[in-house]
């Protein structure tokens, strides 16, 4: 594997005759086809086989790790958002660069695809030996902080050139918007399994470290299984040209800043991040300390996640009907209400609370399934624009406001916790809590990512209008 060498920015662009012939040859080693049909469904199917990985990573740190850091652990609260925030901001520090990396990389197995295996192998190794706890208390944190960073720094590795690979896979449009209802789809495959057997598993294991560690070695087979498939399902699609990119990183960074539309979609992404990030962090304390019964935990995540698969062909219809950011301002709306009614769920009966939390599932499903459907746009766009390659960086950024945002969300979730009092654990269980440490719990949930939701909606419609 090596790294393509760049032009000069004075080189004269080889005019748009040659970009088509490009794009020509891209499709003809893609796989797209150039009728009706668009790409092979073994592109497809392998390339959402991806987002099991991604998934799994989202879901399993998100779901597990805050409460494993306090309730397990026996960390405060404050300390252990910050050892769930450090990683996440590495990650979002490395993710340019390893865009970049992939953006310049030629191989026999193309420009993506040896970052996508090598990344998902290790995220996986990572991930086991983050939930692997060899100590209680200090020393177990540290372990936690290390397996966490390691697989973080796992994550952009493989995430990156993931996302980068529908504007090169998919020769039109509508191959794009497929990849993108497709990897949504999936991601509500990883965490609807992931998240309902995690925590049983954890239960099973006592609910202690052995739990965890069982919990972890589950989550590294999922994100194993999703790795060989994008690597070989994509196979017949990776072997495209790899284009010219800007002579240092600084250059793509500059043009990627005065590129107003993707700057929209940035500012969006890493604000809904930040939201989903909060109500994923608190759906296991809301199971322990303020619904009726125990085991909620695994229910609620599937409340949230089957709108994945149930509704992604709707809001891809909505898209086309109303445009993208119409429907993803309608999205964002089913979000903050179904947030919003989640602060009535002490006094609301079962079916209700499950109900408040598919009602945000289903607005999160249009969330990811347009955004996920701009961003390849943009990178097309970018790209044709100025006949370099930019989708590496532009796919790294965008990954790094989505770390930023699922960092900084736990973290202001255990910041929420701390203020109103909530009582950390070294036992394997979660302690009785106080009033106002119950009232924090359901706050945190509701409150702050409806206010992150409004920013992100504010954001992508102030600067798409500055475009």
């Amino acid at each position: 594997m090596t790294t393509a060498p760049v032009r000069a920015a004075s080189a004269p662009d080889t005019g748009a005759a040659a970009r088509a012939a490009g794009v020509a040859t891209a499709t003809a080693t893609t796989g797209a086809s150039p009728g009706p049909e668009g790409l092979a469904r073994r592109v497809r199917i392998g390339y959402a086989s991806g987002a099991l990985a991604s998934g799994t990573f989202t879901t399993l740190p998100g779901l597990l790790l805050l409460p494993y850091l306090t309730d397990t652990l026996g960390v405060t609260a404050a300390v252990a958002g910050a050892a769930v925030l450090v990683p996440k901001v590495w990650a979002a520090v490395l993710n340019p660069v390893i865009g970049r990396l992939s953006d310049r990389t030629r191989s026999r197995w193309g420009a993506r695809r040896p970052y996508v295996l090598v990344g998902g192998l290790a995220m996986a190794a990572a991930l086991a030996l983050m939930l692997s706890g060899p100590a209680h208390g200090t020393a177990g944190a540290w372990w936690t902080e290390a397996g966490f960073l390691l697989a973080a720094s796992a994550f952009a590795c493989f995430q990156i050139p993931y996302a980068a690979m529908p504007a090169e896979i998919g020769g039109r449009p509508g191959d794009r918007v497929a990849l993108a209802v497709g990897r949504v789809v999936a991601l509500g495959l990883a965490a609807l399994t992931v998240g309902a057997v995690a925590p049983v598993l954890v239960d099973l294991g006592g609910g202690g470290v052995e739990g965890h560690r069982w919990a972890g070695l589950f989550g590294a087979a999922v994100i194993v299984a999703g790795t060989l498939g994008v690597f070989l399902g994509t196979r017949s699609a990776a072997a495209g040209p790899v284009r010219e990119s800007e002579p240092s990183l600084r250059r793509q960074l500059h043009a990627a800043r005065g590129n107003a539309r993707f700057t929209a979609l940035l500012g969006a992404a890493a604000a809904q991040a930040l939201a989903t990030g909060v109500l994923l962090a608190g759906t296991p304390y809301a199971a322990r300390q303020v619904l009726p019964a125990p085991g909620w935990a695994g229910a609620l995540v599937a409340a949230f996640v089957v709108p994945n698969l149930a509704t992604t062909g709707l809001w891809r219809r909505l898209g086309d009907r109303l445009g993208t950011h119409r429907a993803y301002a309608v999205s964002c709306a089913l979000f903050a209400a179904g947030c919003a009614l989640f602060l009535a769920a002490p006094v609301l009966p079962p079916a209700a609370v499950l109900a408040t939390m598919a009602l945000a599932g289903t607005g999160h499903a249009g969330q990811l399934m347009l955004l996920y459907a701009m961003l390849p746009e943009c990178i097309a766009e970018a790209d044709a624009r100025s006949g370099t390659s930019h989708g590496g960086l532009l796919a790294g950024l965008f990954s790094t406001g989505e770390a930023a945002g699922l960092a900084v969300g736990p973290f202001l979730y255990s910041l929420v916790l701390q203020a109103f009092g909530y009582v950390s654990s070294d036992s394997g269980r979660a302690v009785g809590q106080s009033a106002p440490a119950e009232l924090g719990v359901l706050t945190g949930m509701a409150v702050v990512p409806v206010l992150a939701t409004a920013v992100a909606v504010a954001v992508l419609r102030r600067r798409r209008q500055d475009a």
